[in-house]
């Protein structure tokens, strides 16, 4: 995970790594606090949607959900 200096000097993720795939983060859709946690819901450049969280106390980010993007669910629209 990169992540780059965002709102209030807190990290923001940048790019997700997964395996010997990177995803650029593209647009962060939500963020929101949970304990000694801190989630970020965000869409890669490759469409699908990310929710990261960022674990304080070890200092890791995990990654919670992955949501593929529209086209590479079978909608056969697009």
């Amino acid at each position: 995970m990169a992540c780059r200096a965002g709102h209030g000097g807190s990290e923001e993720p940048e790019t997700v790594t997964l395996g010997e795939r990177r995803v650029r983060v593209t647009e962060i859709l939500d963020r929101w606090p949970g304990g000694d946690h801190h989630y970020f819901k965000v869409r890669g450049d490759d469409g699908a949607r990310y929710i990261l969280r960022r674990d304080f106390e070890i200092l890791v980010w995990e990654l919670e959900v992955y949501e593929a993007a529209e086209d590479e669910r079978g909608t056969g629209q697009g």
